[in-house]
């Protein structure tokens, strides 16, 4: 609740309270949706990885039921970063879609999710599901710092970070204080959802237990 509470309280001071940009006038406001999202579209990934070395090395099952929620919503996110960003793209660089070194590696990673739903939805043997599932998150690691250094490494459509977490930022505080907002509201509302399908996943996975009988 306090989650969705900032979310509509970032949002309605960032689309109806905050200034227009100098350059991109009222189009820049879908930032307020477009980089919270793309920030926990990684961050969630990242998460997964963890979880997937916490079930290779240590084998703690409860990691691989994490990793297959989380996977759900990273995918919806990932998914609402693309589509804002393409509505973003239009009035921004005349096109809704670049093959540009960003947008292509969050492409990949929305692929990724998609494929470790997949992958573990293929197996009937549930624990072979998880290992190859956790194998593939690793693997798939290796995307998370190319989308965050591609602007650095390659000539790109995107512009550098204007936040840094050094504390420099080209945003006006008019502007970064609702930005702010909006990515604590998602990040409380995504923790939120996150517990309910790990609840949810969990009790249905071990549905023949007689403590999951119990908590039903």
């Amino acid at each position: 609740m306090i989650g969705v509470s900032m979310l509509m309280l970032g949002w309605t001071w960032g689309l109806l309270f905050a200034p227009q940009d100098a350059v991109q006038g009222n189009s820049y406001r879908i930032i307020f949706l477009h980089v919270p999202s793309v920030i926990f579209a990684e961050l969630i990934y990242f998460f997964m990885a963890v979880c997937a070395l916490m079930h290779l090395v240590w084998r703690v099952k409860l990691a691989a039921s994490l990793i297959k929620s989380a996977a759900t919503i990273g995918a919806m996110i990932t998914f609402v970063g693309l589509f804002s960003g393409s509505i973003w793209g239009i009035p921004t660089w005349g096109t809704w879609w670049q093959w540009d070194a960003r947008i292509t590696s969050t492409l990949i990673l929305f692929i990724m999710y998609m494929g470790i739903l997949t992958l573990h939805g293929s197996f009937s043997n549930l624990e072979k599901a998880d290992r190859l599932m956790s194998i593939l998150v690793v693997i798939g690691v290796v995307n998370i710092p190319i989308i965050k250094k591609s602007v650095d490494w390659w000539s790109t459509l995107h512009q550098p970070a204007s936040i840094s977490v050094s504390g420099n930022t080209s945003i006006d505080p008019s502007m970064l204080y609702p930005l702010f907002i909006s990515v604590i509201g998602l990040g409380f509302t995504l923790i939120a959802l996150g517990i309910l399908s790990s609840r949810s996943y969990i009790l249905t996975r071990e549905k023949n237990k007689k403590w999951a009988l119990e908590n039903v």
